[in-house]
């Protein structure tokens, strides 16, 4: 059985938040997180002159802005080919190292699950 179809239906919910926030806001990037209660935190790329921030950095610190105290799991939507160290080492801050973080191509695909 491949690890998509192995995906937790929470799992594979915020991979669908993720790649909506991307298309919705026209951005590089989707992410969600999910905190240890149960609730989500979908962002995009944040790309002003002044600010720049990586859909899941942006994701983590709106959870940590809310209140969340840990992370269960992550996901990002991108084209590239892994979540950067500064992405992953964002997710490992709050959820520890090993928050999985479920990286998935722009039509949702899930190609891998990484360690914070």
């Amino acid at each position: 059985m491949s690890e998509a179809a192995q995906l937790d239906p929470e799992d594979r919910k915020i991979i669908t938040l993720a790649r909506s926030a991307r298309a919705r806001n026209s951005v590089a990037e989707g992410a969600a997180v999910r905190d240890e209660t149960g609730r989500t935190y979908v962002a995009g790329t944040v790309a002003l002159d002044s600010l720049k921030l990586s859909a899941l950095r942006t994701a983590v610190a709106m959870a940590v802005a809310s209140g969340a105290t840990s992370l269960e799991a992550a996901a990002v939507v991108t084209e590239a080919e892994s979540a950067s160290d500064e992405d992953r080492a964002a997710v490992r801050d709050l959820g520890g190292a090993g928050t999985p973080v479920l990286l998935a191509g722009l039509d949702g695909t899930l190609r891998a699950t990484l360690p914070a």
